[in-house]
Formats: C-alpha cells, sequence, structure tokens
C-alpha cells in the first residue's frame, strides 16, 4: 500500500521551532520530488517548498525562506521540514506530496500541489502563545 505519513506537528510558541517528517512505504522516495505544502482554515491550500529527486536541489517560497530548510534521507525514505523562527501566520495544516516528474517544479509547489501523484493525510502546526 502506497503512503505518505506526516509528523512531528504540535503547538508551539512564537519563535520556537519544529521538524516534521514525510515517510513512505510502499513506493521509495528517491525517484520522487516531495513538496511541503499547508492549508490554514478558511484559506486554500499554498505551496511551502520542494526537495528534487534528481539533484537534490531545494526551493522555498518567499514567507519560509531563511527560517525552513527541507532535506531528504533516502535511507529512510523520509523528508523533513525543519521550521525555525516560527511564527502565529505559519499556523496550518501541513501536507508532503510526491510527484515522479521533475519538470516544473516550482510552478507545482506555487500552485498548491497540483498534479502530485501522492499525499499525506496533513499534520496540524500551531503556532501561539
Amino acid at each position: 500500500q502506497v503512503q505518505l505519513v506526516e509528523s512531528g506537528g504540535g503547538l508551539v510558541q512564537p519563535g520556537g521551532s519544529l521538524r516534521l517528517s514525510c515517510a513512505a512505504s510502499g513506493f521509495t522516495l528517491d525517484y520522487y520530488a516531495i513538496g511541503w505544502f499547508r492549508q490554514a482554515p478558511g484559506q486554500e491550500r499554498e505551496g511551502v517548498s520542494y526537495i528534487s529527486s534528481s539533484d537534490g536541489s531545494t526551493y522555498y517560497v518567499d514567507s519560509v525562506k531563511g527560517r525552513f530548510t527541507i532535506s531528504r534521507d533516502n535511507a529512510k525514505n523520509t523528508v523533513y521540514l525543519q521550521m525555525n523562527s516560527l511564527k502565529p501566520e505559519d499556523t496550518a495544516v501541513y501536507y508532503c506530496a510526491a510527484r515522479r516528474s521533475i519538470q516544473r517544479l516550482r510552478l507545482w509547489v506555487l500552485s498548491g500541489g497540483d498534479r502530485s501523484d501522492y499525499w499525506g493525510q496533513g499534520t496540524q502546526v500551531t503556532v501561539s502563545s
């Protein structure tokens, strides 16, 4: 069974940190680009970051650049999102998604993950004092 499972969400104070994990089962992450997306209540899903399968290149949207870091451990079939200096506006359900095609990855993230091959179920991140 093909699955992506996110974990690591929770409640954190502004300025705090969390590390989200996206673990794959039933397929090998090596051949997939992985993106992180988030959706706040009443808002559309938005892209946060991706990491490519081919060369490990990364991309971040402006709102998280310098605060979030995406990485992958192919041996563990897992991708991580390290989130530092968290702000209340980062509060959302965070999803990871996998995409086999490595074309137009920036557009994939900016579109909110259209044409993803697999999605996780999401993990809640709440930034509040």
